[in-house]
Protein backbone atom coordinates (compact mmCIF):
# COMPACT_ATOMS: atom_id res chain seq x y z
CA UNK A 1 0.00 0.00 0.00
CA UNK A 2 2.64 2.38 0.95
CA UNK A 3 4.36 2.05 -2.38
CA UNK A 4 1.58 2.17 -4.14
CA UNK A 5 0.88 5.30 -2.92
CA UNK A 6 4.51 6.66 -3.28
CA UNK A 7 3.84 5.38 -6.84
CA UNK A 8 0.83 8.08 -7.13
CA UNK A 9 2.66 10.80 -5.87
CA UNK A 10 5.44 10.40 -7.84
CA UNK A 11 3.47 10.15 -10.85
CA UNK A 12 1.36 13.18 -9.95
CA UNK A 13 4.51 14.82 -9.24
CA UNK A 14 5.53 13.91 -12.72
CA UNK A 15 2.51 15.46 -14.14
CA UNK A 16 2.70 18.32 -12.76
CA UNK A 17 5.90 19.23 -13.36
CA UNK A 18 5.22 18.51 -17.23
CA UNK A 19 2.23 20.89 -16.80
CA UNK A 20 4.00 23.43 -15.52
CA UNK A 21 6.72 23.22 -18.41
CA UNK A 22 3.56 23.33 -20.63
CA UNK A 23 2.36 26.05 -19.14
CA UNK A 24 5.62 28.41 -19.31
CA UNK A 25 6.49 27.42 -22.67
CA UNK A 26 2.93 28.58 -23.58
CA UNK A 27 3.25 31.69 -22.05
CA UNK A 28 6.33 32.67 -23.42
CA UNK A 29 4.76 31.55 -26.90
CA UNK A 30 1.83 34.13 -26.09
CA UNK A 31 5.12 36.86 -24.76
CA UNK A 32 6.93 36.35 -28.13
CA UNK A 33 3.82 36.80 -30.38
CA UNK A 34 3.28 40.17 -28.39
CA UNK A 35 6.72 41.58 -29.23
CA UNK A 36 7.44 41.06 -25.21
CA UNK A 37 10.99 39.40 -25.83
CA UNK A 38 12.59 40.48 -22.61
CA UNK A 39 9.77 39.36 -20.83
CA UNK A 40 9.64 36.18 -22.16
CA UNK A 41 13.20 35.74 -22.15
CA UNK A 42 13.09 36.51 -17.93
CA UNK A 43 10.34 34.21 -17.66
CA UNK A 44 12.46 31.05 -18.80
CA UNK A 45 15.59 32.29 -17.03
CA UNK A 46 13.56 32.53 -13.67
CA UNK A 47 11.70 29.43 -14.04
CA UNK A 48 14.92 27.64 -15.11
CA UNK A 49 16.91 28.93 -12.22
CA UNK A 50 14.29 29.21 -9.35
CA UNK A 51 12.26 26.24 -9.73
CA UNK A 52 15.20 23.61 -10.69
CA UNK A 53 12.88 21.41 -13.44
CA UNK A 54 14.04 18.21 -14.12
CA UNK A 55 16.91 17.44 -16.71
CA UNK A 56 14.35 16.77 -19.99
CA UNK A 57 12.71 20.09 -18.88
CA UNK A 58 15.63 22.14 -18.35
CA UNK A 59 16.64 21.51 -22.17
CA UNK A 60 13.58 22.51 -24.03
CA UNK A 61 12.67 25.50 -21.74
CA UNK A 62 16.81 26.50 -22.40
CA UNK A 63 16.39 25.79 -26.35
CA UNK A 64 13.18 27.78 -25.98
CA UNK A 65 15.49 31.01 -24.73
CA UNK A 66 18.08 30.52 -27.37
CA UNK A 67 15.25 30.19 -29.87
CA UNK A 68 13.87 34.17 -28.68
CA UNK A 69 17.82 35.14 -29.31
CA UNK A 70 18.06 33.86 -32.68
CA UNK A 71 14.86 35.19 -33.73
CA UNK A 72 16.65 38.40 -32.89
CA UNK A 73 19.76 37.55 -34.53
CA UNK A 74 17.40 37.42 -37.63
CA UNK A 75 15.70 40.53 -37.15
CA UNK A 76 18.50 42.97 -36.89
CA UNK A 77 17.43 45.76 -39.19
CA UNK A 78 15.36 48.95 -37.91
CA UNK A 79 13.55 51.03 -40.36
CA UNK A 80 15.65 53.31 -40.88
CA UNK A 81 18.88 50.96 -41.47
CA UNK A 82 16.85 49.09 -43.88
CA UNK A 83 15.77 52.08 -45.80
CA UNK A 84 19.25 53.40 -45.96
CA UNK A 85 20.40 49.97 -47.59
CA UNK A 86 17.47 50.19 -50.07
CA UNK A 87 18.47 53.74 -50.70
CA UNK A 88 22.01 52.02 -51.92
CA UNK A 89 20.21 49.42 -53.90
CA UNK A 90 16.80 50.89 -55.40
CA UNK A 91 16.89 54.01 -58.06
CA UNK A 92 14.43 57.09 -57.16
CA UNK A 93 13.11 55.37 -54.46
CA UNK A 94 11.53 57.72 -51.63
CA UNK A 95 10.25 57.99 -47.80
CA UNK A 96 6.62 57.88 -49.05
CA UNK A 97 6.84 54.39 -51.64
CA UNK A 98 9.55 53.18 -49.02
CA UNK A 99 6.42 53.38 -46.11
CA UNK A 100 3.92 52.08 -48.88
CA UNK A 101 5.81 49.10 -49.29
CA UNK A 102 5.61 48.47 -45.32
CA UNK A 103 1.91 48.95 -45.09
CA UNK A 104 1.98 46.25 -48.23
CA UNK A 105 3.75 43.79 -46.19
CA UNK A 106 6.20 43.65 -48.36
CA UNK A 107 9.15 42.64 -45.89
CA UNK A 108 9.72 40.07 -43.01
CA UNK A 109 9.44 42.25 -39.64
CA UNK A 110 7.96 42.16 -36.39
CA UNK A 111 7.73 44.09 -33.44
CA UNK A 112 10.20 43.34 -30.59
CA UNK A 113 10.21 45.11 -27.12
CA UNK A 114 8.76 48.31 -28.83
CA UNK A 115 10.87 48.16 -32.07
CA UNK A 116 10.07 47.27 -35.47
CA UNK A 117 12.69 45.00 -36.82
CA UNK A 118 13.33 43.80 -40.41
CA UNK A 119 15.19 40.59 -41.37
CA UNK A 120 18.53 41.11 -42.31
CA UNK A 121 18.31 39.98 -46.07
CA UNK A 122 14.88 42.50 -46.59
CA UNK A 123 16.49 44.12 -49.52
CA UNK A 124 17.38 40.59 -51.36
CA UNK A 125 13.89 39.21 -50.45
CA UNK A 126 12.38 42.32 -52.46
CA UNK A 127 13.37 41.84 -55.83
CA UNK A 128 12.74 37.90 -55.21
CA UNK A 129 9.07 38.87 -54.46
CA UNK A 130 9.15 41.54 -56.67
CA UNK A 131 11.30 41.00 -59.67
CA UNK A 132 9.51 43.81 -61.55
CA UNK A 133 12.36 46.37 -59.52
CA UNK A 134 15.13 44.53 -61.00
CA UNK A 135 14.82 47.70 -63.61
CA UNK A 136 15.56 49.74 -61.08
CA UNK A 137 18.77 47.78 -59.25
CA UNK A 138 21.74 50.00 -59.10
CA UNK A 139 23.84 46.98 -59.11
CA UNK A 140 21.64 44.55 -60.91
CA UNK A 141 23.47 40.87 -62.51
CA UNK A 142 23.39 39.83 -66.17
CA UNK A 143 21.79 36.10 -65.31
CA UNK A 144 21.55 35.65 -69.67
CA UNK A 145 25.23 33.28 -68.88
CA UNK A 146 24.04 31.82 -65.67
CA UNK A 147 20.70 30.81 -67.97
CA UNK A 148 22.74 29.63 -70.80
CA UNK A 149 24.79 27.62 -69.01
CA UNK A 150 22.09 25.85 -66.78
CA UNK A 151 20.02 24.61 -70.26
CA UNK A 152 23.48 23.56 -71.60
CA UNK A 153 23.91 21.03 -68.67
CA UNK A 154 20.63 19.68 -68.67
CA UNK A 155 20.84 18.69 -72.37
CA UNK A 156 24.42 17.75 -72.19
CA UNK A 157 23.34 15.14 -69.35
CA UNK A 158 20.26 14.21 -71.03
CA UNK A 159 21.97 13.26 -74.54
CA UNK A 160 24.77 11.46 -72.64
CA UNK A 161 21.99 9.21 -70.52
CA UNK A 162 20.12 8.41 -73.51
CA UNK A 163 23.24 7.49 -75.15
CA UNK A 164 24.78 5.29 -72.79
CA UNK A 165 21.31 3.95 -70.93
CA UNK A 166 22.37 4.70 -67.52
CA UNK A 167 21.14 7.71 -65.40
CA UNK A 168 25.15 8.70 -63.86
CA UNK A 169 26.76 10.29 -66.56
CA UNK A 170 30.00 12.58 -67.05
CA UNK A 171 31.88 11.83 -65.02
CA UNK A 172 34.25 15.52 -62.68
CA UNK A 173 36.10 15.28 -60.22
CA UNK A 174 36.58 18.45 -57.81
CA UNK A 175 39.11 19.51 -55.21
CA UNK A 176 37.24 21.74 -52.41
CA UNK A 177 39.31 23.71 -49.72
CA UNK A 178 36.48 24.08 -46.46
CA UNK A 179 36.94 26.43 -43.56
CA UNK A 180 35.09 26.48 -40.38
CA UNK A 181 36.58 29.04 -38.07
CA UNK A 182 35.82 30.06 -34.61
CA UNK A 183 36.02 34.11 -33.47
CA UNK A 184 38.83 35.05 -31.35
CA UNK A 185 36.48 35.65 -28.50
CA UNK A 186 34.13 32.50 -29.31
CA UNK A 187 35.58 30.11 -26.49
CA UNK A 188 37.65 30.76 -23.21
CA UNK A 189 41.45 30.21 -23.30
CA UNK A 190 42.25 26.55 -23.50
CA UNK A 191 38.95 25.69 -23.63
CA UNK A 192 38.42 23.29 -26.29
CA UNK A 193 36.64 23.75 -29.25
CA UNK A 194 35.01 20.52 -31.07
CA UNK A 195 34.09 21.08 -34.57
CA UNK A 196 32.10 19.39 -37.15
CA UNK A 197 33.02 20.08 -40.90
CA UNK A 198 30.55 18.34 -43.87
CA UNK A 199 32.45 16.20 -46.14
CA UNK A 200 30.79 13.91 -49.42
CA UNK A 201 28.72 11.32 -48.35
CA UNK A 202 28.24 8.04 -50.71
CA UNK A 203 26.24 8.39 -53.80
CA UNK A 204 25.70 6.42 -56.87
CA UNK A 205 26.63 10.10 -58.27
CA UNK A 206 28.74 10.73 -55.62
CA UNK A 207 32.16 8.60 -54.73
CA UNK A 208 36.02 8.79 -54.42
CA UNK A 209 36.23 11.01 -51.34
CA UNK A 210 40.14 11.66 -50.36
CA UNK A 211 40.81 13.55 -47.32
CA UNK A 212 44.27 15.59 -48.66
CA UNK A 213 44.52 17.74 -45.62
CA UNK A 214 43.50 19.18 -42.41
CA UNK A 215 44.81 21.97 -40.39
CA UNK A 216 45.17 19.56 -37.09
CA UNK A 217 44.38 16.01 -37.22
CA UNK A 218 40.77 14.59 -37.19
CA UNK A 219 39.13 12.65 -34.42
CA UNK A 220 36.93 11.29 -36.53
CA UNK A 221 35.69 10.69 -39.78
CA UNK A 222 31.73 9.88 -39.80
CA UNK A 223 31.30 6.38 -42.69
CA UNK A 224 30.81 7.51 -45.79
CA UNK A 225 27.20 6.22 -45.92
CA UNK A 226 26.22 8.28 -43.10
CA UNK A 227 22.89 10.58 -43.49
CA UNK A 228 24.72 13.71 -41.75
CA UNK A 229 28.44 13.06 -43.12
CA UNK A 230 31.39 14.97 -41.20
CA UNK A 231 34.66 15.44 -40.39
CA UNK A 232 35.74 16.49 -36.66
CA UNK A 233 38.32 18.01 -34.59
CA UNK A 234 39.05 19.16 -31.02
CA UNK A 235 41.64 22.11 -30.75
CA UNK A 236 42.06 24.20 -27.86
CA UNK A 237 40.96 28.08 -28.05
CA UNK A 238 44.18 30.21 -27.85
CA UNK A 239 44.31 33.42 -26.82
CA UNK A 240 43.07 36.43 -29.17
CA UNK A 241 43.42 34.21 -31.97
CA UNK A 242 40.91 32.66 -34.26
CA UNK A 243 40.84 28.63 -34.06
CA UNK A 244 40.47 27.89 -37.98
CA UNK A 245 39.39 23.75 -38.97
CA UNK A 246 40.91 24.12 -42.76
CA UNK A 247 40.52 20.60 -44.69
CA UNK A 248 41.72 20.02 -48.48
CA UNK A 249 39.55 17.19 -50.45
CA UNK A 250 39.24 15.50 -53.65
CA UNK A 251 35.85 13.81 -54.65
CA UNK A 252 34.03 13.16 -58.40
CA UNK A 253 30.72 13.27 -58.93
CA UNK A 254 28.14 12.53 -62.64
CA UNK A 255 25.41 14.40 -63.50
CA UNK A 256 22.25 12.10 -63.05
CA UNK A 257 18.98 11.74 -65.29
CA UNK A 258 16.26 8.98 -64.90
CA UNK A 259 14.23 9.62 -68.15
CA UNK A 260 10.79 8.22 -66.39
CA UNK A 261 8.08 6.69 -68.16
CA UNK A 262 4.65 6.48 -65.94
CA UNK A 263 3.50 3.26 -67.40
CA UNK A 264 6.60 1.80 -65.61
CA UNK A 265 5.98 3.14 -62.24
CA UNK A 266 3.81 0.71 -59.58
CA UNK A 267 2.75 1.03 -56.27
CA UNK A 268 5.15 0.45 -53.23
CA UNK A 269 5.92 -3.65 -52.88
CA UNK A 270 7.35 -6.08 -50.13
CA UNK A 271 10.83 -5.11 -51.53
CA UNK A 272 10.52 -1.00 -51.25
CA UNK A 273 10.20 -2.25 -47.44
CA UNK A 274 12.94 0.46 -46.78
CA UNK A 275 11.63 3.01 -48.62
CA UNK A 276 7.99 3.05 -46.89
CA UNK A 277 10.06 4.59 -43.47
CA UNK A 278 10.08 8.00 -45.75
CA UNK A 279 6.45 8.01 -46.68
CA UNK A 280 6.06 8.81 -42.51
CA UNK A 281 5.58 12.24 -40.54
CA UNK A 282 8.51 13.51 -38.84
CA UNK A 283 10.19 16.87 -37.34
CA UNK A 284 9.20 19.76 -40.07
CA UNK A 285 6.81 16.80 -42.03
CA UNK A 286 3.64 16.76 -40.65
CA UNK A 287 0.14 16.53 -42.05
CA UNK A 288 -1.68 19.27 -41.08
CA UNK A 289 -5.24 19.69 -42.05
CA UNK A 290 -4.01 22.61 -44.72
CA UNK A 291 -1.58 19.74 -45.95
CA UNK A 292 -4.39 17.75 -46.99
CA UNK A 293 -6.22 20.55 -48.17
CA UNK A 294 -3.35 21.94 -51.08
CA UNK A 295 -2.41 18.09 -51.74
CA UNK A 296 -6.34 17.87 -52.90
CA UNK A 297 -6.09 20.71 -54.92
CA UNK A 298 -2.54 19.69 -56.36
CA UNK A 299 -3.32 15.95 -56.94
CA UNK A 300 -6.71 15.80 -57.39
CA UNK A 301 -7.95 12.26 -58.67
CA UNK A 302 -4.05 11.32 -59.90
CA UNK A 303 -3.26 7.80 -58.81
CA UNK A 304 0.11 7.43 -60.50
CA UNK A 305 2.79 8.16 -58.17
CA UNK A 306 4.94 9.27 -60.51
CA UNK A 307 2.43 11.91 -62.03
CA UNK A 308 1.43 12.51 -58.43
CA UNK A 309 4.85 13.41 -57.16
CA UNK A 310 5.04 15.70 -60.96
CA UNK A 311 2.04 17.21 -60.06
CA UNK A 312 3.28 18.52 -56.67
CA UNK A 313 6.69 19.70 -57.99
CA UNK A 314 5.11 21.83 -60.72
CA UNK A 315 2.65 23.29 -58.52
CA UNK A 316 5.53 24.47 -56.08
CA UNK A 317 7.25 25.66 -59.21
CA UNK A 318 4.85 28.30 -60.55
CA UNK A 319 3.00 29.11 -57.11
CA UNK A 320 6.18 29.73 -54.83
CA UNK A 321 8.52 32.58 -54.56
CA UNK A 322 12.16 32.44 -53.50
CA UNK A 323 13.24 34.12 -50.51
CA UNK A 324 16.10 34.30 -48.09
CA UNK A 325 15.01 32.21 -45.06
CA UNK A 326 15.06 32.32 -41.24
CA UNK A 327 17.72 30.20 -39.00
CA UNK A 328 15.95 26.52 -39.09
CA UNK A 329 16.04 26.57 -35.85
CA UNK A 330 13.69 29.02 -34.68
CA UNK A 331 10.61 27.71 -36.92
CA UNK A 332 8.24 24.92 -35.56
CA UNK A 333 7.19 23.83 -38.73
CA UNK A 334 9.21 24.29 -41.70
CA UNK A 335 6.87 22.61 -43.96
CA UNK A 336 3.72 24.62 -42.89
CA UNK A 337 5.89 28.07 -42.36
CA UNK A 338 6.81 27.79 -46.48
CA UNK A 339 2.97 27.03 -46.70
CA UNK A 340 1.52 30.04 -45.01
CA UNK A 341 3.98 32.30 -46.70
CA UNK A 342 4.26 31.23 -50.19
CA UNK A 343 7.75 31.74 -50.31
CA UNK A 344 10.51 30.29 -48.68
CA UNK A 345 14.39 28.81 -49.52
CA UNK A 346 15.54 25.59 -50.72
CA UNK A 347 15.22 24.08 -47.93
CA UNK A 348 11.91 25.06 -46.97
CA UNK A 349 10.60 24.74 -50.55
CA UNK A 350 12.23 21.08 -50.40
CA UNK A 351 10.51 19.92 -47.11
CA UNK A 352 7.00 21.25 -48.08
CA UNK A 353 7.53 19.19 -51.24
CA UNK A 354 9.00 16.20 -49.03
CA UNK A 355 5.47 16.70 -46.90
CA UNK A 356 2.91 16.66 -49.49
CA UNK A 357 4.72 13.90 -51.56
CA UNK A 358 4.85 11.53 -48.17
CA UNK A 359 1.54 12.73 -47.83
CA UNK A 360 0.65 10.84 -50.95
CA UNK A 361 2.72 7.76 -50.18
CA UNK A 362 5.59 8.78 -52.32
CA UNK A 363 8.72 8.06 -50.26
CA UNK A 364 10.77 11.15 -49.90
CA UNK A 365 13.89 12.70 -48.06
CA UNK A 366 16.20 15.24 -47.77
CA UNK A 367 19.60 15.65 -49.79
CA UNK A 368 21.99 18.91 -49.20
CA UNK A 369 25.52 19.74 -49.58
CA UNK A 370 26.71 22.77 -51.47
CA UNK A 371 25.83 24.08 -55.42
CA UNK A 372 28.50 24.50 -57.17
CA UNK A 373 27.74 25.72 -60.45
CA UNK A 374 29.98 28.18 -62.16
CA UNK A 375 29.55 31.72 -60.41
CA UNK A 376 27.43 30.78 -58.45
CA UNK A 377 29.12 28.45 -55.12
CA UNK A 378 26.32 28.38 -52.20
CA UNK A 379 24.90 25.84 -49.61
CA UNK A 380 22.04 24.35 -51.30
CA UNK A 381 19.24 22.18 -50.08
CA UNK A 382 17.32 19.80 -52.39
CA UNK A 383 15.11 15.69 -52.48
CA UNK A 384 14.87 12.50 -53.27
CA UNK A 385 12.06 10.16 -53.94
CA UNK A 386 11.71 7.06 -54.47
CA UNK A 387 9.96 5.81 -57.54
CA UNK A 388 9.78 2.00 -57.97
CA UNK A 389 10.95 0.18 -59.70
CA UNK A 390 13.83 3.19 -60.35
CA UNK A 391 14.56 3.27 -57.25
CA UNK A 392 15.71 6.45 -55.42
CA UNK A 393 16.19 9.76 -57.83
CA UNK A 394 16.67 13.33 -57.35
CA UNK A 395 14.04 16.25 -57.40
CA UNK A 396 15.42 19.49 -56.64
CA UNK A 397 12.17 22.13 -56.21
CA UNK A 398 13.79 25.18 -55.89
CA UNK A 399 15.40 24.67 -59.72
CA UNK A 400 11.98 24.37 -61.09
CA UNK A 401 11.24 27.38 -59.37
CA UNK A 402 13.89 28.89 -60.22
CA UNK A 403 13.30 28.41 -63.37
CA UNK A 404 9.78 29.25 -63.89
CA UNK A 405 9.74 32.19 -61.99
CA UNK A 406 13.55 33.95 -62.35
CA UNK A 407 14.76 33.06 -65.62
CA UNK A 408 14.55 35.83 -67.73
CA UNK A 409 16.54 35.64 -71.01
CA UNK A 410 15.50 32.02 -72.48
CA UNK A 411 11.89 30.85 -73.57
CA UNK A 412 8.98 29.08 -72.26
CA UNK A 413 9.85 26.17 -73.87
CA UNK A 414 13.65 26.28 -72.59
CA UNK A 415 12.01 27.02 -69.18
CA UNK A 416 10.18 24.14 -69.25
CA UNK A 417 12.56 22.26 -69.83
CA UNK A 418 15.07 23.23 -67.38
CA UNK A 419 12.09 22.11 -64.57
CA UNK A 420 11.55 18.93 -66.00
CA UNK A 421 15.31 17.47 -65.90
CA UNK A 422 15.16 18.53 -62.31
CA UNK A 423 12.17 16.37 -61.31
CA UNK A 424 14.62 13.17 -61.69
CA UNK A 425 18.55 14.95 -62.79
CA UNK A 426 21.16 16.71 -61.14
CA UNK A 427 23.62 18.32 -62.36
CA UNK A 428 27.49 17.45 -61.77
CA UNK A 429 27.48 20.69 -59.63
CA UNK A 430 26.91 19.23 -56.30
CA UNK A 431 28.94 18.55 -52.93
CA UNK A 432 26.16 16.01 -50.65
CA UNK A 433 26.86 15.71 -47.30
CA UNK A 434 23.71 15.00 -46.40
CA UNK A 435 20.83 11.92 -46.94
CA UNK A 436 18.57 13.29 -44.59
CA UNK A 437 17.26 16.07 -42.28
CA UNK A 438 17.50 16.68 -38.50
CA UNK A 439 20.24 13.64 -37.98
CA UNK A 440 22.44 13.00 -35.19
CA UNK A 441 26.44 14.08 -35.52
CA UNK A 442 28.71 11.97 -35.13
CA UNK A 443 30.37 11.73 -32.19
CA UNK A 444 26.93 13.36 -31.09
CA UNK A 445 26.85 17.15 -30.19
CA UNK A 446 26.68 18.25 -26.23
CA UNK A 447 24.84 21.45 -26.60
CA UNK A 448 21.81 22.79 -28.81
CA UNK A 449 22.80 22.80 -32.97
CA UNK A 450 23.29 26.00 -34.62
CA UNK A 451 21.12 24.64 -37.26
CA UNK A 452 18.85 21.43 -36.37
CA UNK A 453 17.78 20.74 -39.44
CA UNK A 454 21.06 20.94 -42.20
CA UNK A 455 24.23 20.43 -41.87
CA UNK A 456 26.33 22.48 -44.44
CA UNK A 457 27.98 25.32 -42.76
CA UNK A 458 29.27 23.04 -40.14
CA UNK A 459 28.66 23.14 -36.41
CA UNK A 460 31.17 23.94 -33.28
CA UNK A 461 31.09 24.10 -29.44
CA UNK A 462 32.90 24.38 -26.03
CA UNK A 463 32.55 22.76 -22.92
CA UNK A 464 29.04 21.98 -23.68
CA UNK A 465 27.61 25.23 -25.12
CA UNK A 466 27.49 26.31 -28.29
CA UNK A 467 29.10 28.38 -30.76
CA UNK A 468 26.39 29.78 -33.13
CA UNK A 469 26.66 31.38 -36.01
CA UNK A 470 27.32 34.91 -34.87
CA UNK A 471 30.41 33.60 -33.18
CA UNK A 472 31.83 31.88 -36.67
CA UNK A 473 32.60 31.82 -40.26
CA UNK A 474 32.87 29.59 -43.07
CA UNK A 475 34.24 29.36 -46.26
CA UNK A 476 33.91 26.70 -49.28
CA UNK A 477 36.15 26.81 -52.57
CA UNK A 478 35.84 24.20 -55.00
CA UNK A 479 37.84 24.01 -58.56
CA UNK A 480 37.35 21.23 -61.41
CA UNK A 481 40.47 19.21 -61.92
CA UNK A 482 40.96 16.32 -64.24
CA UNK A 483 38.11 14.16 -65.24
CA UNK A 484 38.37 10.85 -63.98
CA UNK A 485 38.28 7.59 -66.19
Amino acid sequence: MKHTLLRVIASACLACNCMAQTNILAETDQLEKQGRFKEASALLTKTLDSQHPPEAEVKALAFERERIDRIKQDYSLTRDALYDELKNSVKDLTPAEYDQWIKAGWFDCREIDGTLYFVGPSVSNLYFRHPELNARRFKAKNPAERERLTLESVRTIKQAVRAEHTPYVLPRKFHVTMSVTADADAAPVGDVIRAWVPIPRRYPFQYDFKLLSSSYPPKNIADENSPIRSIYFEEPAQAKKPTEFKIEYEFATRGVYFDLDPKEVRPLAPEDSAARPYTAEAPHVVFTPEIRELSAKIVGNETNPMLRAKRIYDWLSDHLQYSYALEYSTIPNISDYCRSKGYGDCGQQGLLFITLCRYNGIPARWQSGWNMFPGDTTNHDWTEIYLAPYGWMPVDPYMGNYAMRYITTLTETDKREIRDFYFGGLDHYRMAANSDHSQQLTPAKQSFRSDDVDFQRGELEHSGTNIYFDKFSYHFERKEITTPQ
